[in-house]
């Protein structure tokens, strides 16, 4: 992608330079292009930049400012580019699993939320299996049980499809949510690690197939199993 700013702050060849250098410093940028004249910066990107990233990488004599985008739309332009398979495997899984409680008299939230459960364990450890090698080597670099057991990232996998059958299935609620609750709760506390320590690295949560960074989306997705698996341990009582 292709951004142009305006750059404050440039009276000569060597401003422009010193701006040019500076820039192409920053992760993800391709190559510049500097103009004292314009007062303009065209920089082409691998992905979007955060305009405070480039400002901080510029000397504080020069000013850097949005030119022809808006800031916010390209953030959330390039949030939702990113984050869209995962967008529509919830949006699908939340429809088929509501549009099931129609054939009920009234909304059944538990049913629901096993349901929905069974969808998401069954869709995600499809994507795990399917290049379960790249599941594996993407899972053991930030799960806490997979970095000393690297065999745990293949069982994971089939971890996930089973709890997905015995949702469907309704198989012993208590047993079922119980490893549901615990297993993710284990899980989260690696997602949790690296988000806040601003690794990056990808997230396995559909495997190898996308290439997703590791956010705070996968911590809700995260959150999201342990809090229904919890609800639904909390009504066997």
């Amino acid at each position: 992608m292709v951004h142009k700013y305006q750059v404050t702050g440039m009276t000569c060849a060597s401003c422009e330079a010193k701006v040019k250098s500076s820039l192409l410093m920053v992760e993800n940028v391709v190559s510049i292009e500097v103009s004292k004249d314009e007062n303009s910066a065209t920089i082409t990107m691998d992905k979007h930049i955060p305009l405070d990233k480039l400002q901080k990488a510029l000397p504080e004599k020069y000013q850097i400012s949005v030119l022809l985008h808006n800031e916010l739309a390209e953030q959330t332009k390039g949030w939702l580019a990113t984050y869209k398979p995962i967008l529509l495997i919830f949006f699908y899984i939340s429809a088929v699993t509501i549009l099931v409680q129609f054939t009920n008299e009234k909304f059944d939230t538990m049913q629901w939320m096993r349901h929905f459960m069974a969808g998401f364990f069954l869709v995600f450890s499809f994507f795990k299996i399917l290049n379960l090698k790249g599941f594996a080597e993407s899972y053991v670099m930030y799960d806490i049980v997979a970095k000393r057991l690297p065999a745990w990232a293949y069982i994971y996998a089939f971890t996930e499809f089973a709890l997905g059958i015995a949702f469907l299935i309704n198989f012993n609620p208590l047993i079922t949510n119980s490893v549901t609750f615990l297993v993710m709760s284990i899980s989260i506390i690696g997602v949790l690690q690296s988000v806040l320590n601003k690794k990056k690295i990808q997230c396995a949560c559909l495997g190898a197939v996308f290439n997703l960074p590791m956010s705070t989306v996968t911590i809700i997705e995260d959150a999201l199993m342990i809090v229904m698996s919890g609800m639904m341990l909390f009504y066997q009582f």
